[in-house]
């Protein structure tokens, strides 16, 4: 038997969708999963009539593969992913390649990659985006680990992902765990993209009092613009499907959200290297609050708010709703640069070469958070790769300062009425914290030094001198 070019283990939805897009693009697949009744109903459906080979022990699996073999794991981070290690191991040779395909944590894609090259086993970790469509006809796909693998995978990977103006979504991001890294940024940013676009929702909804279809349409609008994207588009798609009795069915469905935890590993990981990721903090922050369901009920009936009612002409309405827009694009930006923050102080704490630009191309297609704006993105590296702010590029100078406007209105209006706007209003906090060239830190720092003779630096002296103030004294 002829044997495969690449093994897949792990079945489900994105496993499957991903051997039949390998298989699709020529290549011989092998599959295995743990349960091994599901490999003979793929082969038996969605599989049938392909090259994919199914197999249903470890042995048979790793048998059926040339070598090198190369090995994409598509199962559940975390133990899942070191148990399916373990049984691999014994039966493979030096050289041979393990990929993780799944939403590991960087730090175990590291540690991994170590441990496998001292038993000449070659890791990837690679992230993958798109979601089940994504996985089927052309994800966004971000390797990383052992670079003395990418030239044996590269072709698969690059053939398989989606392709952006003749340019594959995939290329090499770094050493260790970094393409697991770049992956979960992508995952904070995809939360603080949802948070926003549900911001401008409930703020269309409640503030502007309108239907659900005349938000639809707004953000079809939209979608045609500055804001394009894949978010802004399922949305619109979203909000126009009718439940059986013919009402919206978003109106029918529980207010509490869900986690995987990527977006809370990218708010820890902010603390720890000290990147204010304000917006997606509240974004991670929000979904928290959405899950106290029963807490809100209660607090609902007991909490006063504003008696603030806001009235609009027609001609009001309609400069309010572009102003929520001027928000949600202003918004978008802050995102994206305190994601690429934290990209550029991680490369720096764990010693990667990212190219912030390239990974700009990555996310272009394929992937969650596929935007027109990505474009910008890339522009503004490939004119000064050592940028160190997204805000510091004319052209996103430009975007804030023709949308703060109507961004100030919609934080104030929102407060104003008691419709909470957590990722707008941390946002503009952060622009304007960020623009400032002198905070309230002196007195922080006066503060530290009072109570804890923590010392501080004065303007009036060079940098890296520090002082103490006996304050007490001050006080006989």
């Amino acid at each position: 038997m002829e044997k495969a070019d690449i093994g897949l283990i792990g079945l489900a939805v994105m496993g499957q969708n991903l051997a039949l897009n390998i298989n699709d693009h020529g290549f011989r697949l092998s599959v295995f999963n743990r349960t091994t009744s599901k490999v003979d109903a793929f082969l038996a459906g969605e599989a049938k009539g392909t090259q994919i080979i199914g197999t249903h022990s470890i042995e048979e699996f790793v048998q059926s593969l040339s070598s090198p073999r190369r090995i994409l794991l598509m199962v559940k981070a975390g133990e899942v992913v070191d148990h399916f290690i373990e049984l691999l191991i014994p039966h493979l040779d030096v050289g041979d390649i393990i990929m993780d395909g799944g939403n590991s944590l960087y730090t175990d894609t590291t540690r991994r990659v170590k441990a496998m090259q001292e038993q000449g086993i070659i890791y990837l970790g690679t992230g993958i985006s798109g979601g089940e469509e994504g996985a089927r006809h052309g994800p966004s796909i971000m390797p990383g680990g052992n670079k003395n693998g990418w030239e044996s995978v590269k072709p698969i990977l690059q053939s398989i992902t989606a392709q952006v103006d003749g340019e594959p979504c995939c290329d090499w991001i770094g050493e260790d765990g970094a393409g697991h890294y770049v992956k979960m940024v992508h995952n904070g940013i995809e939360y603080g993209d949802m948070q926003l676009i549900c911001e401008a929702y409930q703020f269309l909804r409640e503030g502007l009092s309108l239907s659900v279809d005349e938000i639809a349409d707004i953000f079809s609008q939209w979608n045609e613009g500055e804001l394009n994207s894949y978010l802004i588009e399922i949305t619109s798609h979203i909000l126009r499907v009718k439940d059986t009795d013919g009402e919206p069915l978003v109106d029918k469905i529980l207010d509490t959200a869900g986690q995987k935890g990527t977006g809370k590993w990218t708010a820890i990981n902010s603390l720890e290297l000290g990147i204010p990721l304000t917006l997606i903090g509240e974004a991670v922050f929000a979904r928290f609050l959405s899950a106290l369901k029963a807490e809100r009920l209660k607090a609902s009936s007991v909490l006063q708010g504003p008696d603030t009612q806001f009235s609009y002409t027609e001609q009001e309405k309609s400069e309010a709703i572009n102003a929520v827009k001027e928000a949600l694009y202003a918004s978008k930006i802050i995102s994206y640069t305190q994601g690429y923050m934290l990209m550029r102080e991680a490369a720096k704490a764990y010693q990667w070469n990212l190219n912030y630009g390239a990974i700009a191309l990555m996310w272009r297609g394929g992937c969650i958070i596929r935007s027109r704006f990505l474009g910008s993105i890339k522009t503004a590296y490939t004119n000064n790769p050592d940028l160190e702010s997204l805000l510091l590029d004319d052209f996103f100078q430009q975007a804030i300062a023709a949308t703060q406007s109507g961004w100030r209105k919609t934080v104030s209006r929102a407060i104003e009425a008691g419709i909470p706007v957590p990722g707008f209003a941390a946002a503009l906090t952060f622009y304007d914290g960020y623009r400032m060239a002198c905070v309230p830190a002196n007195l922080l720092q006066a503060q530290r030094d009072y109570f804890g003779a923590h010392t501080f630096e004065r303007v009036d002296q060079p940098r890296g001198q520090f002082f103490h103030h006996e304050w007490m004294d001050e006080q006989l």
